[in-house]
């Protein structure tokens, strides 16, 4: 596969659930969440569909598996996914806020997503009062022997389930960190796994919308939380009591001038770690001088190992949706080579040109983010092209993703799931 393939004719992501996409090296196939529109293809019948394409990267055929059939028309409720040590997979589920049951499913055999074993629930409402889960990010440390799951759960905090059978059954685990709510939300998270013993984290204060968001960094190893320098931070994160993330380190305090602008309303996009460097590479979003709806920046953000340091990455343009104020087009970094951004902009990051549809752009670095190298993935688009992914799972094989078509709502597009996979 080397050109843009279409994987599913219906379907679309948000961006915190992780991992959404990953390839097998095994079975050489390529894994890819996303749920179905009541707009898109077949939606009267599809709408809410939680799916999973599976597409051979030798040939290039797709396959799409329902995992819950019309559970809920929200891309909140992509399907977050791991391989497990016996090669089976896993795939976790929630609703949008409007129940409080993390579902999950495990493959029948190896390498194959073709059948799956009965859906099975974890119940947070005698915890969470009834006010909802959603999300899912699963991440297991192979050093523990323990997988991870953390939803936006109790108080709208980012809480943890583990499992030490691999997924098979889950327990309550604690919170990560807390602190009291204002408006909507506790900390927009982001999550990257090294799969042995560490879970790193970039999150905000609570939504862009209600408060002027900072951007956070720790990680999770050992049972403990740190911050970037490797401080712990607060009780063992299987414990009823939990810091705030101020107690983390700072990556990019609002109101910090970057490019020329003065950043506001941080949100977190992607985050992604070199074990052998010890790198961190994070691009986060922000108001330009405050502007309501007219100007969003992504920044990239890289830490040394003793310093982060922040750059202008590129201009997103005008809020994706007039109801979502901050929300962009999105960006993502090569897990295996963090000097490789795609982003998704309605303005051409060489030229400063507007475009009519947001496109995709490859953009490099040779200097830790001071200066990017830009190349067009798609151009002269009909409609939008949103929200890319760089599948993790075989160093290998690059495999970027992304969904176009046209969006109105979290509930509501007509998208189509797309791929370019190239050997590295």
């Amino acid at each position: 596969m080397t050109s843009s393939r279409v994987l599913n004719d219906n379907g679309a992501w948000c961006w915190y659930q992780d991992e959404r996409a990953l390839v097998d090296p095994v079975a050489n196939t390529l894994l890819v969440g996303s749920v179905a529109a009541p707009e898109g293809p077949d939606g009267a019948r599809r709408a809410g569909n939680i799916e999973l394409s599976v597409t051979d990267l030798a040939t290039g055929a797709s396959d799409v598996a329902v995992l819950h059939a019309n559970l809920e028309a929200d891309d909140h409720d992509t399907a977050a996914l791991l391989i497990r040590p016996d090669g089976r997979y896993l795939a976790m589920y929630t609703r949008h806020k409007s129940d409080d049951l993390t579902r999950w499913r495990i493959s029948t055999r190896p390498h194959d997503a073709s059948a799956w074993e009965p859906e099975r629930t974890f119940d947070w409402s005698e915890l969470t009062g009834g006010r909802g889960v959603t999300y899912s990010n699963v991440h297991r440390l192979a050093a523990e022997g323990r997988t991870y799951a953390f939803a936006r759960a109790i108080n709208d905090d980012p809480s943890i389930l583990v499992s030490d059978d691999d997924g098979d059954t889950w327990s309550y685990g604690g919170k990560l960190f807390t602190r009291p709510k204002v408006g909507y939300v506790n900390g927009y998270t982001r999550y990257a796994s090294n799969g042995v013993d560490r879970i790193d984290v970039i999150t905000t204060d609570h939504h862009p919308r209600d408060y002027d968001n900072s951007i956070y960094h720790g990680y999770v190893s050992g049972g403990r939380l740190h911050d970037s320098s490797g401080a712990v931070v607060g009780p063992p994160v299987r414990s009823p009591d939990a810091v705030s993330q101020v107690e983390l380190t700072t990556v990019l305090a609002t109101g910090t001038e970057v490019g020329g602008a003065r950043l506001t309303h941080c949100w977190t996009t992607d985050l992604r770690r070199d074990d052998a460097s010890g790198r961190i590479a994070a691009v986060l979003s922000a108001r330009a001088d405050d502007s309501p709806l007219d100007d969003r920046r992504l920044v990239y953000a890289a830490f040394d190992g003793e310093t982060w340091r922040v750059h202008p990455l590129a201009r997103a343009g005008r809020a994706l949706l007039d109801h979502e104020q901050d929300y962009t087009g999105l960006a993502a970094v090569d897990p295996y080579d963090l000097d490789s951004v795609y982003v998704s902009t309605p303005i051409d990051p060489s030229s400063g040109d507007a475009l009519a549809h947001h496109e995709i752009f490859h953009g490099r670095t040779a200097d830790g983010g001071a200066s990017w190298a830009w190349e067009a993935v798609t151009s002269g688009s009909s409609v939008d092209n949103l929200r890319p992914i760089v599948a993790p799972g075989d160093p290998g094989t690059l495999a970027l993703l992304w969904f176009r078509g046209t969006m109105t709502a979290s509930q509501h597009y007509d998208c189509e799931v797309v791929a370019r996979v190239t050997p590295r």
